[in-house]
Order: structure tokens, then C-alpha cells, then sequence
């Protein structure tokens, strides 16, 4: 059974390890880790630190230091052969921690420590940037004040909050006092605590974070030594949705932490205004904040025994893209309303959707009904093509700057060429690049050779001569996103960046050997439209298989207008699964044990529409009325895959072939047949093989630090 990425890295560390061989005189050495976050990725001068002492050695001869600073006082005993502490005042780069004891080697760890307001990884901070402290509100409702610093910093604050037994979570009125009204929180492993709740609020990365954890402040401040009641020992980390408006701003609020279904539970939750796609559409900005501020919340709590992370939409992105390409970050995720990713599972749908929105409309007006419109489309409503148009903004420089950015500072082509664009592709510049050329962001964006409408022509839906004037003036966007008579043409550096890095979900990396449920509200059928597709799961799933031969880690759910599966079910489910997961010690794949250790009951379903829904347990596969779940929720295509790509969605830019007259199941003529190879010049897109730059990731926990 294949191994992930993550999993091969491990095997090669291990490899390197030698035992000491038997009877040999060589001391035992003692074994320094890094708790809070891997050793190159230490944030705010602080490291939560494991020493392993060997058996023969007492634990109190230990002696602890950085770069010949003592730091044994840090230290306390950690179960029955480690110590454990809170290394503090680390220097900006390399520190070098040594542990020493009488009869065993020294054992060394060499800390990068990063400033508290980044960047560790992500690359050089994006300018401008706009402060939102003074209108972020807190929990109480409080704002935190102006910043301190030009990167958006604030002082960390604690606030308690409880919960009412009339269910409402309101501030602590006396940390001395408890109020009539408390409520009692019983947690999943049984403990019946008061309903009392420590809120952290500060910033980090330049974005505002939030924790939340259950601690009656008479039990004194956490302990990251010692677990206080409350917490269960888990952390389930919040994603926020959208992608409008995501860049260069602060942000004005975190996914929310106050929630009951975790929180009554025990578990602890944290967010940051960057782990919102409507505050930062950048997959590996949201990656760094994330590791950040898991670091921080280990060295205030304690290590978790794992890391549920949950989003919808746009923070499903980021489940996926944290789990495959920064493994160890995320132990399972909920992934909702999901998608693959932003650059390439929702923006080719939504550039192509553009593009037939302009046909139509401006090209073209009348020549296509509705349904042969939404057949070209692929799409299960009309709606949804001028819906997706109108989402298509995201690649426009000028299209979704956010309200706080002044107009003076932004990209205008004309008035302002240096000014901030506002586009996924400028956000991920640190990644891309810029085109030498011209100075603007390198874009992985690419429709040359697709022969849109193709299913809808070989169903005699439309005519060929609709399909040849369809294909001879769709055009393309320019860098601006504004459209050209010529097909949009991808940057083949950007394409290969993509696929190396991670920035088109692989799947094969940490995402092979974590589970994942993904649930879904149905909206293909909604009136207005609505991009939230369910053939981007599908396509989620189809990474899966290519990467791993299987995609049994994923679970799909599908229910319509919130009747089905509950948010606390999903979490309790993923409990379970981690659970069997964690205590399985033995030496199969990581992807056995998932198999193995599936909850009974939890396995890919759907659920009948209306109150009273009922259950139907089935294999989910795309299709429209070939099973009960999809005839109930059929799996509508987008416009690239009725131009022949399948459900993947992973090639950028197609290898060409040339026209081929088997391509079209109606009668083409001869001269109709010309005007094709004329449309295609170059050719039409063979996607039976590769993209051109396909390729796979280039390692897991890349770094585009310039320093």
C-alpha cells in the first residue's frame, strides 16, 4: 500500500537513526525535540521543548542550555524519562539547545526562530497592508485599540466568557464570583466542568487570533505541563470562507471561536483573521499563520494528542492545502461546500464561466437558447454562469479591493500601473513571480486548445456551426483580466511552480495520510446560481486516487437545506477516527490504520430533502440519476470537462493534437472542418495525456523565505 510524502519522510529519518549495538561502551544520548513547531519554524522567541533522558540517567543530572545560556531551571519531569519546558528569549535565527548529563551524550537541536510578526515561510510580507485592530471586536465586544506597529501589532489580552444555562455566552462579570446562571460543560471524556471559558486575543503574522479553551480562572493560568480539566487534550482549528476582497487587509474577524458544539465538549478552537479567505486569499499565507498560532497555543496549553481543522469554501481550501503541503499541522479535517483549491479548481471554473458569460451576452446575444447555453456551461442551472462570472472578479487587479485600501493606492492600468493589485495572482506573488517583461505576476491561467461546448455539440444539443462560432470567438483575459480576441495563454514557469509546490492541491502529499470528511450542502440547483458545485468534490477525490490508487481516507456527505448531519456528529466522528488512529502502535500505512479505524456507521451518504431526512448509505460517484444519492443531488460537470477533461480539474494547460474528425459524433463537413483546424491552428487539447509542467510536488514544508 502506497505511503504519502509525509510518510516517506519519515521512513528516510528513521533510516538515518542507528541503534547503539549490543554491548558496545558508547553512552546513550539524550534526544532534544521541538513540541510547539517543527525546529526551523520557531515563532515569537519561545519554543516548547522535550529532553528524552535514557533509562539509566536520573532526570534531575540533566543541564539544559542556548548557545551557553542555562535554561535547566525551565525544565520539569515529563513522564518517567523526560523533561519538558518552556525555552523563552530565543535569539532572531539560529540557536543551538544543548542537553548534557553525567554518563550520556549531549543531545543538540539547532531552533530558526522567526520575529512574532512573521514571515517564517510564506515569503516577504505583502505591502500594503492595512491595520484592522481598532475595528476588530473581541469577544466582550471590546475593540483591541490602534496598533502598536506598522505590522498591525497589538498587546495580548485575556477575557473569560460562560455560558448562561438560557445558552448564551456572555462575559464574566468577577473572575471571584460565579454567576446564578452558569451552565456545567461536560466534556467527552466525561468531566463535568463549569461552563467557564479563557478567550486569548493578540496578533501574530500580522493577522488577529483568537483561542478559546475551557478554564475556570480559580484553577490559575494553563500549564502547557499540566492539562487543566476542561480541555479534552484536542484543538479544532476554525477556516473562513470567500476570497473577494482578501488581500492586503488585516482582516475584521476570525472564523469565531464561541462555539458551543466544540467548546461544550472540551476541545479546545483557535483562528486568525488570516485563516479567512475574505481577509486572505493565499493558501500558503494562511498555512504560515496557522503553524504559528498552533505553536502558540501548544506553548499556553500543552501538546494536543491531535488537530481537527474545519472550514467551508474558501476555508476548505485551506484544509486541503495545509494537510497536503504542511503535514502535521492538521491530524484530520472536515473539509465543507468544498473545493480543491482556489488557484485552479474554482478559478478555471470560474475564468471559463467569464468567458460563455461574455459570448452570450456581448458576442454572441441570441444566437444560443438558455439550455444550450447551460449545456456549454455544464452547469445544473442557467443562473449559474452569470453567478460564476461575477466570482470571476478575483483575477481582476481592479475587480474586489477590499474597503479598508484607499483608492490612491491601488492598481489603476492607467493613472496608477505600480499601485496594489487586488487578484490571486498578485497575492501569490512570492510563489509565481513576476514576467520580467511586463513586471506583473506570472499567472498559471490557460484556455488555449479547449474545445468548449464539445459534449453539448456531440449530443446534437447545439449545432456545429454554434460549436464553430462558439470556439472562434470565446477569446481570452489578459493579464488584466480584461478580454482579448486570443485565447488566454499560461505562464509555463507559473504552471510548473504550481503543480511543484502545491499550489494545485496534489493530494499525495500529507492529505494521503489524513482523513476527511467531506460534507456539503447541495446548491447546484439554486435559483440564482451558486459556484459551490458538488463536482468539486469529486474532484478532490480524483487527486486522491491518481496520487494514492485510493481514496479511502475520504468520506463524502451530501444533504440538502441542513437536514442530515450535525457539526457535532462530524467532530465526534473524527474524534473516534483519530482516536483508533493515534492508539494503533503498530507498523502498517498510515492508510491501513485509517481503513481500519473508520467509525462504524461513518461512510460516504446522503440524505433525503426535507425535515424527517432519512439516511441512504451508498458509494457516492458522479453521474446524474445512475444511484439514489446522485439522482437526488445529481453531479453536474463544468465547461472544461464537457470540452473533455475529466473531473480532476488538474491540467493547466492541455498538450495539444490535432483536429480530428472522430472528435464530433454529428455529421461535420468538409469546409465546417476547415474552419476547425483554422479555430485551432495549434491544435485542440489531448487530455489523455499530462499538461504541459505536470508534474508532482516538489517535497512537503517548502519554504519561500528570501533570507
Amino acid at each position: 500500500m502506497r505511503l504519502g510524502l509525509a510518510g516517506m519522510a519519515f521512513i528516510s529519518v528513521l533510516a538515518g537513526v542507528t541503534a547503539t549495538p549490543a554491548g558496545s561502551q558508547e553512552a546513550e544520548k539524550l534526544t532534544v525535540t521541538a513540541v510547539s513547531s517543527r525546529p526551523g519554524t520557531v515563532s515569537g522567541g519561545d519554543a516548547l521543548i522535550r529532553v528524552e533522558v535514557p533509562a539509566s540517567v536520573p532526570p534531575g543530572g540533566v543541564r539544559v542550555e542556548a548557545d551557553g545560556r542555562d535554561l535547566t531551571s525551565s525544565f520539569r519531569p515529563f513522564g518517567d524519562h523526560a523533561l519538558m519546558g518552556l525555552v523563552k528569549d530565543l535569539t532572531e535565527g539560529a540557536n543551538k539547545l544543548t542537553a548534557r548529563a553525567p554518563g550520556a551524550g549531549a543531545g543538540q537541536l539547532t531552533l530558526k526562530n522567526h520575529p512574532v510578526t512573521g514571515p517564517v515561510f510564506a515569503g516577504p510580507h505583502e505591502q500594503p497592508f492595512v491595520c484592522d485592530t481598532a475595528a476588530f471586536k473581541t469577544v466582550t465586544g471590546a475593540t483591541l485599540g490602534q496598533p502598536t506597529d506598522q505590522d498591525c501589532s497589538v498587546g495580548t489580552r485575556i477575557d473569560y466568557m460562560y455560558r448562561t444555562t438560557a445558552g448564551a455566552f456572555v462575559p464574566l462579570p468577577d473572575e471571584n464570583t460565579r454567576p446564578a446562571d452558569l451552565a456545567t460543560a461536560t466534556t467527552s471524556e466525561g468531566k463535568a466542568v463549569p461552563y467557564i471559558v479563557r478567550v486569548e486575543t493578540g496578533t501574530i503574522n500580522r493577522g488577529i487570533y483568537e483561542t478559546a479553551v475551557l478554564l475556570d480562572p480559580e484553577s490559575g493560568t494553563p500549564d502547557p505541563l499540566e492539562r487543566g480539566p476542561g480541555w479534552n487534550g484536542r484543538l479544532v482549528y476554525g477556516f473562513g470562507g470567500g476570497c473577494d476582497n482578501g488581500w492586503y487587509v488585516q482582516g475584521r474577524k476570525t472564523v469565531g471561536i464561541m462555539n458551543d458544539a466544540y467548546l461544550s465538549k472540551g476541545y479546545g478552537v483557535a483562528s486568525s483573521t488570516l485563516n479567512v479567505f475574505g481577509n486572505n486569499c493565499n493558501d500558503l499565507l494562511a498555512a504560515e499563520t496557522m503553524s504559528m498560532v498552533k505553536e502558540r497555543f501548544v506553548e499556553t496549553y500543552g501538546e494536543p494528542a491531535f488537530t481537527i481543522g474545519n472550514g467551508c469554501s474558501g476555508g476548505s481550501y485551506q484544509t486541503h492545502q495545509i494537510a497536503d503541503n504542511y503535514p502535521g499541522l492538521l491530524d484530520g479535517i472536515l473539509s465543507g461546500c468544498s473545493f480543491p483549491d482556489v488557484g485552479f479548481g474554482t478559478i478555471q471554473t470560474l475564468s471559463d464561466a467569464l468567458l460563455l458569460n461574455r459570448y452570450f451576452k456581448n458576442v454572441a446575444p441570441d444566437t444560443f437558447t438558455q439550455e444550450q447555453q447551460r449545456a456549454v456551461s455544464g452547469f445544473g442551472k442557467w443562473e449559474s454562469i452569470g453567478s460564476l462570472a461575477r466570482a470571476a472578479g478575483r483575477i481582476d487587479p481592479t475587480g474586489f479591493c477590499p474597503a479598508q485600501l484607499p483608492q490612491a493606492q491601488r492598481y489603476d492600468p492607467a493613472t496608477n500601473p505600480d499601485g496594489a493589485r487586488c487578484d490571486v495572482y498578485s497575492h501569490t506573488v512570492n510563489v509565481y513571480g513576476k514576467d520580467p517583461a511586463t513586471g506583473k505576476p506570472r499567472r498559471p491561467l490557460d484556455n488555449t486548445g479547449i474545445q468548449y461546448g464539445l459534449e453539448a455539440l456531440n449530443k446534437s444539443t447545439i449545432s456545429v456551426d454554434q460549436f464553430i462560432d462558439l470556439n472562434r470567438r470565446i477569446g481570452g483575459l489578459d493579464d488584466d483580466a480584461r478580454p482579448t480576441a486570443q485565447r488566454t495563454a499560461a505562464d509555463l514557469k507559473a504552471v510548473r511552480t504550481a503543480y511543484r509546490t502545491g499550489r494545485l492541491l496534489n493530494g499525495g502529499g500529507g492529505l494521503a495520510d489524513v482523513p476527511v470528511i467531506d460534507y456539503r450542502d447541495y446548491t447546484d440547483d439554486s435559483a440564482t446560481g451558486d459556484m459551490h458545485m458538488r463536482f468539486q468534490s469529486f474532484s478532490t477525490r480524483a487527486r486522491l486516487d491518481k496520487a494514492n490508487g485510493t481514496h479511502a481516507n475520504q468520506v463524502m456527505l451530501t444533504r440538502a437545506a441542513g437536514h442530515g448531519f450535525t457539526l457535532a456528529g462530524m467532530v465526534a466522528d473524527m474524534d473516534h477516527w483519530l482516536t483508533g488512529i493515534k492508539g494503533d502502535t503498530g507498523d502498517d500505512a498510515p492508510i491501513e490504520k485509517i481503513v481500519r479505524h473508520r467509525p462504524e456507521g461513518l461512510a460516504d451518504a446522503c440524505w433525503t430533502r426535507g425535515i424527517g431526512a432519512k439516511k441512504i448509505t451508498e458509494p457516492q460517484v458522479e453521474g446524474i440519476g445512475t444511484t439514489e444519492c446522485n439522482t437526488l443531488y445529481p453531479v453536474w460537470t463544468s465547461p472544461r470537462m464537457v470540452a473533455g477533461a475529466d473531473v480532476a480539474n488538474d491540467i493547466v494547460k492541455c498538450r495539444k493534437r490535432p483536429v480530428d474528425r472522430s472528435d464530433y459524433q454529428v455529421p461535420v463537413t468538409d469546409a465546417q472542418l476547415d474552419d476547425l483546424e483554422a479555430v485551432f491552428r495549434d491544435g485542440v487539447c489531448d487530455w489523455s495525456t499530462p499538461g504541459a509542467g505536470q508534474q508532482g510536488l516538489a517535497g512537503t514544508w517548502l519554504s519561500f523565505d528570501q533570507n
